[in-house]
């Protein structure tokens, strides 16, 4: 890796962490296409600068984080899913799912038919909540559950969760804002949890690219979530899922 590469990796970890398209994916595929190696360093590096695309939700909407009891109480809970299962299945993901190509291509195959089907399928209700506040803790796990489902590389987070909120009566602007908050225990604890198992045979070097990976991915996200709140107010996700079925067929007849 160099520091050009790092900064790629970054502006794809930037454009496509809070989009339905897997962030992980999308690094997993682009790894591939720069012909790198998927050593340890590289698979710590694809979750590291996920922080700093998350960092750009903690600037744009810090007092729901800091000042808002009732909102940090509900990203807690919905984190809960993800940071129990995360801690049981860790190594299984990093040894076996992390790195396959495989995995991400059918993942963004089967997720892009699915958000498909259920957007032609799903109606918004006229009591729909319409304010993150208003999540009860209970809805808030269940969109967790289904937040869990994205340790599957290529399945994606943000996806996962906004599909999971739909489904339980969430304004579509409500679920996309709840799905930055839940980002951010999310990715916090996945790095920190990678860093504390292999953060300390990294060399000054990596951690070099670690810093251009988490800048990058910081400005790019930040214009990421303002392109994405003006979108849906106009359009479904529909064009995401045509975008992975495309992106597959694409790999899989040219790459």
């Amino acid at each position: 890796m160099d520091l050009m590469t790092a900064a790629i990796l970054g502006i794809v970890e930037g454009i496509s962490e809070f989009l339905p398209i897997s962030s992980t994916g999308h690094l997993i595929l682009t790894s591939h296409l720069l012909s790198l190696k998927h050593t340890d360093f590289l698979k710590s590096f694809e979750i590291a600068i996920q922080v700093g695309a998350i960092t750009s939700v903690v600037v744009l909407y810090w007092r729901y984080l800091l000042v808002d009891s009732r909102t940090i109480r509900t990203v807690i809970v919905a984190f809960l899913p993800t940071g129990i299962m995360g801690l049981t299945l860790y190594k299984l993901i990093k040894q076996f799912l992390l790195g396959s190509a495989h995995v991400v291509l059918w993942s963004l195959l089967i997720g892009g038919v699915l958000l498909i089907v259920f957007e032609l399928w799903h109606r918004e209700r006229e009591d729909a909540i319409g304010t993150v506040e208003n999540i009860s803790l209970r809805q808030a796990l269940i969109i967790g559950c289904f937040q869990s489902l994205a340790m599957i590389p290529g399945v994606s987070r943000s996806a996962a969760t906004i599909v999971g909120g739909l489904l339980m009566g969430l304004k579509r602007k409500v679920i996309v804002e709840f799905s930055f908050l839940l980002a951010v225990p999310t990715m916090l604890a996945a790095t920190a949890y990678d860093l504390l198992k292999s953060g300390a045979g990294f060399s000054p070097d990596q951690f070099q690219f670690l810093a251009v990976g988490f800048v990058t991915s910081f400005v790019v996200a930040l214009l990421s979530i303002k392109f994405l709140l003006r979108y849906i107010q106009t359009h479904t996700f529909i064009v995401f899922g045509v975008y992975r079925i495309v992106l597959v067929l694409f790999w899989i007849l040219f790459l």
